[in-house]
């Protein structure tokens, strides 16, 4: 069997109490997309249960790393078609000046 291969899986979360939607990415060592996503989905519960009030929508992606996580690494990438320009683009899926970060 081969090597496994490193894994960034993105996963979305609901907390409910704050009225708020969280996207986490986190890393994993698996043989495939879908072994990463079953380990991280193993552990997006346990997340949901130690922060209760928090819910799992269910929502995974996965990115094959390529080569081990380091200084400098991509770890996760989502490409997406789209005709807006760069500032619609940002505005509409990324900056809408709802997040909350930090």
């Amino acid at each position: 069997m081969a090597e496994p291969s490193w894994y960034g899986v993105r996963c979305v979360f609901r907390h409910r109490e704050l009225g708020v939607y969280e996207e986490r990415v986190t890393l994993w060592t698996a043989h495939s997309p879908d072994e990463a996503i079953g380990r991280a989905e193993v552990e997006a519960l346990e997340y949901c249960a130690a922060l209760g009030e928090t819910e799992y929508t269910g929502f995974a992606e996965a990115f094959r790393m390529d080569g081990a996580p380091g200084v400098g690494a991509e770890v996760f990438s989502l490409m997406r078609e789209s005709e807006l320009s760069p500032g619609s683009y940002v505005g509409k899926f990324y900056a809408t000046g709802r997040e909350r970060t930090g």
